[in-house]
């Protein structure tokens, strides 16, 4: 009997000390863990979503960036996925496809169920991009080069089974074509500068990098893997509308979470106060003027869509 109102005592007391640092927190500065570099589109945009983190009204607290680039997103996630704690002052960005595909490709410490998503900011396809200078001005110019010389068509990438690479295996099986996707270090900044310097033929990257990269009159966009027409690039083509088998698997979902076993209480707090931090007109102006999509999705929302990836993504690279 002393043994059991002990256990009810103890739990009790838990639940008790895990409401208090719910409604104390947060009480210093939290951290965002991004696994890809400085400069990157996620890095770029994580920046700007989180600036808004220290109004009172929204999380009283600013926020900072931690970047913890390599492989991918890898080592960021598997820092993330082990290392983190669980308290809720460290939190990470999310890219999926990114982390799905790799978790299901194996070789990696985590899975969807290591996380907890708090909620997400945007949906950036993937556009394939070559030099200002380049001699193809269409997508179908360019396959047809890789077509005629397989191996050549050199396409640079932010790294393995992240959305770049998906929509390259995609393109590569609808066209018969043999690319190089070439994975660069420093995620999708570096691999920009890869195309822009020539070192490569063209490449995959974020919507995002890439308006900005034609902005500054870097480079030319030839099509978005996506189902639609996106609003920032209205004169591009879908590569389905250019006759292509490719989808919109390879659309880069950001946004934010914490490590499993994180309070439930912090996690509610966070899941109601994030979202406010991504709607705030100044973060919406700053991106629209960054060429970047906004797509904020509630807790909720996310749980829902990381299924609805994993099972898609089971079955995609399964045929990939």
């Amino acid at each position: 009997m002393k043994t059991l109102l002990k256990a009810i005592t103890l739990t009790a007391a838990a639940v008790f000390a895990g409401s208090l640092h719910a409604a104390d927190f947060p009480e210093r500065p939290i951290g965002v863990a991004v696994s890809y570099g400085a400069g990157g589109a996620t890095d770029f945009q994580a920046r700007i979503v989180t600036m808004v983190a220290g109004n009172e009204d929204i999380l009283g607290q600013p926020i900072y960036i931690l970047n913890k680039p390599g492989a991918g997103g890898r080592v960021g996630w598997n820092w993330f996925a082990t290392e983190a704690e669980a308290d809720g002052y460290t939190l990470s960005a999310y890219n999926v496809p990114h982390f799905i595909a790799q978790s299901i490709e194996g070789g990696v410490k985590y899975s969807v169920d290591s996380f907890e998503p708090i909620a997400n900011w945007g949906a950036d396809p993937a556009v394939v991009v070559v030099g200002a200078d380049s001699p193809y001005n269409s997508i179908g110019e360019l396959v047809d080069f890789a077509t005629a010389n397989p191996g050549k068509a050199t396409l640079s990438g932010a790294g393995l089974f992240v959305g770049h690479h998906i929509a390259a295996l995609q393109l590569e099986k609808s066209t018969g074509a043999k690319f190089a996707y070439i994975p660069t270090k420093g995620g999708g900044a570096a691999a920009m500068k890869a195309v822009i310097a020539g070192d490569v033929i063209g490449g995959i990257n974020n919507l995002s990098d890439a308006f900005r990269a034609r902005e500054a009159g870097n480079v030319k966009i030839l099509a978005v893997a996506d189902l639609e027409r996106n609003d920032f690039l209205p004169d591009v083509p879908t590569l389905m509308e250019s006759g292509y088998d490719v989808d919109n698997s390879s659309v880069n979902f950001r946004g934010l979470m914490v490590p499993k076993g994180t309070p439930q209480d912090v996690i509610d707090k966070l899941a109601a106060q994030v979202p406010m931090m991504f709607e705030h007109s100044r973060v919406q102006g700053r991106m629209k003027a960054g060429g970047s999509p906004m797509h904020v999705m509630s807790r909720e929302e996310v749980q829902a869509m990381w299924a609805e990836r994993q099972a898609a993504l089971e079955v995609l690279l399964e045929g990939l």
